[in-house]
């Protein structure tokens, strides 16, 4: 681990890039009911009920010591988005070699 923690120490060199890349999963969920208006002495209040709207799929590539971050959220998770995603990265960094 703390060989992977020095990566992120190492000052920034265009020729070398650090680049991170993750995808994450996400519940879609919809309000059912509205939310109470507030009373005095009392905040809005929520009905925590909510209905089931399907998943989306996020996915993050970024350049931490050069502050660039791409994210691109995909309707689902299938193994052409992931694709997809490596020839974006492989495309932008094939320019700078």
């Amino acid at each position: 681990m703390e060989d992977v923690l020095s990566v992120y120490t190492r000052p920034y060199d265009p020729r070398y890039p650090v680049v991170c890349f993750d995808e994450t999963s996400k519940q879609l969920v919809l309000e059912t009911q509205v939310p109470l208006p507030p009373q005095p002495g009392q905040p809005k209040r929520y009905d925590y009920e909510y209905e089931r709207n399907g998943v989306c799929n996020l996915f993050m590539i970024s350049e931490p010591l050069a502050g660039w971050r791409h994210v691109e959220v995909t309707e689902r998770r299938t193994k052409q988005d992931y694709a997809k995603q490596m020839k974006y990265l492989v495309a932008k960094y094939r320019t700078k070699v």
